[in-house]
């Protein structure tokens, strides 16, 4: 039996850390999909032509050293490409209702787009007319 996801996508809000009275860094972020709407199995377009677009936000939660790495690193609207297992939890409110939720637990965050810490960062300008060899 195997849990796994995987989900390409952009960040939906900066990621929230926390640390746990345990010591335990958690980081949570939403993380929105996007595929065309299909009509008859064809794409759906607007009336400019464009593509139609369902999205879909998925709840991330990173833990430990990913959790930093995480949180140092990323903010809104960045691209990612999040693997891990879905996570389902069940608890009661305070009325008594049964409420139900579902989160990706991350075990590995690839960063398709710049880090917000490169971003700002200029290119390294290093003299090496010594050595060219002619």
């Amino acid at each position: 039996m195997q849990n796994i996801v995987i989900l390409a996508g952009n960040i939906g809000q900066a990621p929230e850390a926390r640390t746990t009275q345990g010591g335990t860094k958690i980081v949570h972020f939403t993380l929105a999909t996007s595929r065309p709407r299909l009509v008859e199995g064809r794409p759906m377009r607007d009336e400019h032509g464009y593509r139609v677009m369902d999205t879909e936000w998925h709840r991330i939660a990173c833990f430990n050293g990913l959790a930093k790495s995480v949180a140092e690193n990323c903010e809104k609207g960045m691209k990612v490409l999040v693997q891990g297992r879905i996570h389902y939890t069940k608890w009661i409110d305070a009325a008594g209702v049964d409420r139900y939720g579902c989160e990706i637990i991350a075990e590995k965050v690839d960063f398709l787009s710049r880090p917000k810490a490169a971003e700002g960062d200029a290119p390294e300008l290093v003299d090496r007319d010594d050595e060219v060899g002619f």
